[in-house]
């Protein structure tokens, strides 16, 4: 495919050796997926401990010119089968900034469907980009700009339909913003999935059960269900610390997390991944290049890229990352090149989050002998345990396994 080099400009001064220190280089295989970090937010929940920054609209702009400067490091338009736009609060943007945003994404990594493996021949969508939105955001004009500018997916951060529960995690829209948000969603966009968490404290399974009938009655096409983690830097980590916040119980949470498996398969949702449930053909197919260990790009502050064989995540901090840029310093924070050991297990583990498993013998094909037999070894225990199961040439977690998984990883990296 030929690309046109984007025009040159003042903001888009090439940010130096950015394709080497991403560890790709001209020739090699494109990344088909790219996600980008929108660091703002209008406040910060007390769970959340994110890149972002909250009530900063001042630096709108400048962390835009900063972006453009980061993705100007591609050097000509990059082609992609998937762009994700995540946050912080990706729909917080006002328009002119939104669109500029829209736009800069359309000239450096246009989505445009360059495939023709067994597996994109198979599947229901072979583009997709995707939003991540707050409810209060989700406006009919919010829907048509996004629409306008290529964007046929949305997430919405719902997190409970519970009036308390909203209460208790500090969100800043009631059940009736989030069931609107929902409606307004579904009348531009046919793919629209909702974020829902569990184990908020003081929840019971009561209540829980409550959030998975209202989003089932909201006839969507995919959800995404969350335990509530206390997470370093956070608000609710220091609270807890202090006693002030009491967690639900491993017990309670474990239950609600098999109250979720019931009833939205009973609803017609397929549970492809730990956290993730969709509607037949309806899975995110941008995440799925994380699960299956293919590369990827990644803009913006705390953004963590898979190019080549190296793994690189940029700076954390918003002002420290425009800061290095408008210096034409790397953004990087930190990277790690990985062998071809470190690239199969790592294959194997996050392969292990989808339902449906790995693939046995392409996985054991593409690394040493050595790891396969170890990692074959570990697989062994832990289906004499019920963790694991092998089933038609794959093997994949059973739901005993769904309930430790988290335990197990550590094993196998």
């Amino acid at each position: 495919m030929v690309v046109d080099r984007p025009r040159e400009n003042a903001i888009c001064e090439v940010v130096s050796d950015s394709l080497d220190a991403w560890g790709w280089s001209e020739g090699a295989d494109l990344p088909a997926s790219a996600y980008i970090h929108i660091p703002f937010c209008h406040h910060r929940c007390g769970y959340c401990n994110f890149t972002l920054l909250a009530n900063r609209s001042d630096l709108y702009d400048r962390f835009l010119d900063a972006l453009e400067k980061e993705l100007s490091g591609l050097l000509i338009s990059r082609p992609v089968q998937t762009v994700f736009l995540g946050g912080g609060t990706p729909s917080i943007l006002p328009p002119p900034q939104s669109i500029r945003l829209l736009a800069m994404l359309g000239r450096w990594l246009p989505i445009t469907s360059r495939s023709n493996s067994d597996r994109d021949k198979v599947a229901k969508y072979l583009t997709e980009f995707s939003i991540e939105a707050n409810p209060l955001d989700v406006t009919t004009d919010f829907c048509k700009r996004c629409k306008d500018h290529g964007i046929d997916r949305v997430s919405i951060g719902g997190q409970s339909f519970q009036p308390n529960k909203l209460q208790h995690l500090e969100r800043d829209h009631s059940p009736a913003d989030l069931r609107r948000a929902i409606e307004t969603a579904k009348e531009h966009f046919n793919r629209v999935s909702v974020d829902l968490i569990f184990g908020a404290p003081g929840e019971t399974l009561e209540d829980w059960c409550c959030d998975l009938d209202a989003v089932i009655a909201a006839e969507i096409d995919h959800v995404s269900t969350y335990g509530l983690t206390y997470e370093k830097g956070a608000k609710f980590w220091s609270l807890r610390k202090k006693g002030i916040l009491d967690p639900v119980s491993e017990e309670s949470e474990l239950m609600m997390y098999e109250e979720a498996i019931d009833r939205l398969t009973c609803a017609g949702f397929e549970h492809y991944e730990v956290s993730n449930f969709s509607k037949p053909g309806e899975e995110c197919i941008h995440n799925q290049a994380y699960w299956e260990g293919r590369p990827w790009w990644a803009f913006g502050p705390s953004a963590a890229r898979f190019v080549g064989n190296r793994r690189s995540v940029n700076h954390r901090g918003t002002i420290e990352y425009m800061k290095r840029i408008e210096s034409d310093r790397s953004p990087i924070e930190e990277s790690e090149d990985l062998d071809e050991d470190q690239r199969l297990r790592e294959r194997f583990v996050f392969g292990m989050r989808q339902r449906k498993g790995v693939s046995w013998d392409d996985w054991k094909v593409s690394g040493p002998a050595s790891t396969v037999d170890f990692i074959d070894g570990l697989i062994q225990q832990h289906i004499e345990n019920g963790w694991m199961q092998r089933v038609g040439g794959r093997v994949a977690l059973t739901r005993r396994g769904l309930m430790v998984s988290d335990s197990l990883w550590s094993e196998y990296l």
